[in-house]
């Protein structure tokens, strides 16, 4: 293995409530409708991708771009409050990048990953953070991850990726990757896809673990 890159939401922070009850609030504000499939079909978008999706699908009367600001600057006064860090994940991370290069691969905009990065004091040790908004398709397209890789000179084939959901998963292995699950309770992945990883973890802390068990 090279390299180990992360997913954020959903495995590094609990975000993927706080995304949903965001973008519910403003369609409600702005005529729109949400429908039972809304949540899981946005996942891993990149914010071009979603912001469309919420007008085009959802009927939110607003412009995709001044929705994507009015969501992001919602989600970025919450987190400016503090990230919601999943137990042990920066711990977790520190402790893979004693022996990998490590990388972050998210469908958030950059300027919540950098949030994260700073509230975690994380900021020297990841060494490419990497947003969908960067790359010409969101999640499930292997786009992010490819770029991730490329940004740390590591071969896609020798990386290990983090990943919670179905369309986060889809695009680790798409890109080639050794893909380790942390399963969102909220909102689990689809069988078919968890059956193709390589592990299964109950937490993010127990992903040092299941790296060391990997080939060299």
């Amino acid at each position: 293995m090279e390299a180990v890159i992360f997913d954020l939401d959903g495995v590094l922070v609990d975000s993927e409530r706080t995304w949903d009850e965001v973008r519910r609030a403003v369609i409600a504000e702005n005529g729109g409708r949400w429908t039972a499939e809304a949540t899981r079909a946005m996942q891993g978008m990149s914010t071009p991708e979603w912001a469309r999706y919420l007008v085009e699908e959802l009927g939110a009367k607003l412009a995709p771009e001044r929705i994507a600001q009015i969501v992001i600057e919602e989600m970025a006064r919450r987190y400016a409050e503090a990230p919601p860090v999943l137990p042990g994940a920066a711990a977790t991370v520190r402790t893979v990048a004693k022996r990998y290069p490590v990388a972050i691969a998210s469908s958030s905009p950059p300027v919540l990953i950098n949030a994260f990065l700073e509230a975690t004091g994380l900021t020297g040790i990841v060494r490419v953070a990497v947003s969908s908004e960067e790359v010409a398709g969101g999640k499930p397209a292997p786009d992010v991850y490819l770029e991730a890789a490329r940004r740390l000179g590591a071969r896609p084939e020798s990386c290990a990726a983090v990943e919670d959901t179905t369309n986060g998963l889809r695009a680790a292995l798409e890109a080639g990757m050794t893909v380790n699950a942390v399963p969102n309770p909220h909102f689990p992945p689809d069988e078919e896809v968890l059956a193709k990883v390589s592990a299964v973890l109950t937490d993010i802390t127990e992903l040092p673990a299941a790296l060391s068990r990997l080939p060299e």
